[in-house]
């Protein structure tokens, strides 16, 4: 298997950034494509071969175009200042989460840049529809002033009345398809954020986008050209519309296009975020013996991954599923792994806890595993959900790999 090339974007990196903040970035990207590796089953390999092609061709397109964004790096260099100000202000209360913090900062800078670069294009489009709305009025302006002196042309005039009708509902199509598109790009920044590790192979498709914006402006500017001719030669004005309403109909079919690559890109952030579920399950479990017996006194006799049946036939997923006994008599570890957990995760995780425990005969300790909480997160947690512990996927090697001979 390959290995993702740390040196390499740290070189890259470092001319710059800061030498520490280049070998921080460096060193999470190195860590996060290892967690990814080894929570992969063997038998996972063929089904997720074409994911992580996709991540190495993004790694090294991200090496080798550094030296051609000059002005994006000098935007990211400044969120990172941003982020640097905000982790020292938090750096006593949570300084082994600060590497988590910045990559976070960093992604969410080039959201906002992907983001503010579409709303520019959407608004470059909306003052292309704005001119050929003024030329249209101006185009109706010089059909009445020649209807007195043309009557002979009245009929032509209202079958190209009618066509221009057309076109404009054609274009009110074209916009509701832009807010749908719009749409897709909120939930898409959703999931981005929720599986940091594929970022760079969301970009290439974010790229595609506006490459397609693109299209949409320059054929909306041969547009505007058929329509200046419309002025200039009525005569000429029933071939020029029919170019028009062929012109619509391909930014029609553009726009089909690029909403199947936003399903086809949710689908792909979807089983990723799986993948990278199992395999902090697959990290987490060798411990939850050791951390039973520490945390909660509880004699571990079996650790499995279950479906529990619950009310109305309905089978619970249980990620971490430890059962045992302690003074307090037979109890159960009920675990939830996800790579970035959210304040809806923590609701899901107690509605699962309650349910199972009208099931589940003994007292239950409910665990909840992430790469990373954010602060509002945790928070949550401890306000919302005390009952609940979250840990972090580092801690449990820090915490017991040594003593169970894992160093």
């Amino acid at each position: 298997m390959n290995v993702i090339d740390t040196l390499r974007i740290y070189q890259a990196l470092k001319e710059y950034l800061p030498s520490e903040a280049a070998q921080l970035i460096a060193q999470t990207f190195g860590y996060l494509y290892g967690e990814v590796s080894e929570g992969l089953k063997k038998k996972d390999l063929d089904e997720v071969r074409d994911s992580i092609a996709k991540l190495e061709e993004a790694q090294s397109n991200v090496v080798k175009h550094l030296e051609a964004i000059d002005q994006r790096l000098l935007q990211l260099a400044e969120a990172q200042i941003r982020t640097e100000q905000r982790v020292e202000e938090l750096a006593v209360a949570q300084a082994r989460t600060e590497a988590r913090v910045e990559e976070l900062a960093k992604a969410q800078a080039r959201t906002e840049k992907r983001l503010e670069e579409l709303a520019a294009a959407q608004a470059r489009s909306e003052q292309r529809l704005e001119d050929l709305a003024a030329a249209q009025a101006r185009t109706e302006k010089r059909l009445e002033e020649l209807a007195a002196a043309q009557a002979r042309t009245e009929q032509r005039l209202e079958e190209l009345a009618a066509a221009q009708a057309r076109t404009e509902q054609r274009l009110e199509d074209l916009a509701a398809a832009q807010a749908r598109t719009e749409k897709r790009l909120e939930d898409l920044a959703a999931a981005q954020a929720r599986t940091e590790q594929r970022l760079d192979s969301l970009t290439v498709q974010v790229q595609e986008l506006a490459a397609a914006q693109t299209r949409t402006e320059k054929r909306l500017e041969k547009l505007a050209a058929a329509q200046a001719r419309t002025e200039q030669r009525l005569e000429e004005l029933a071939e020029a519309q029919a170019r028009t309403e062929a012109r619509v109909e391909e930014l029609a079919k553009a726009q089909a296009r690029t909403e199947e690559k936003l399903d086809e890109t949710r689908k792909e952030v979807g089983g990723l975020s799986m993948a990278v579920g199992y395999g902090l399950e697959d990290r987490v479990i060798p411990y939850i013996p050791l951390f039973a017996k520490e945390t909660y006194r509880m004699k571990v006799q079996v650790v499995d991954r279950r479906f529990i049946l619950c009310d109305e036939g309905q089978y619970e997923e249980v990620n971490i599923y430890a059962e045992g006994t302690s003074d307090e008599g037979p109890c159960f570890l009920i675990g939830e792994c996800k790579a970035q957990p959210g304040k809806k995760d923590a609701d899901r995780f107690a509605k699962k806890i309650a349910r199972l425990s009208t099931k589940l005969n003994g007292k239950i300790y409910p665990l909840f595993v992430g790469y990373l909480f954010s602060p509002e997160v945790e928070e949550y947690f401890r306000s919302t959900c005390p009952e609940i512990r979250i840990m972090k996927s580092f801690q449990f090697p820090l915490l017991y790999g040594e003593r169970m001979g894992y160093f």
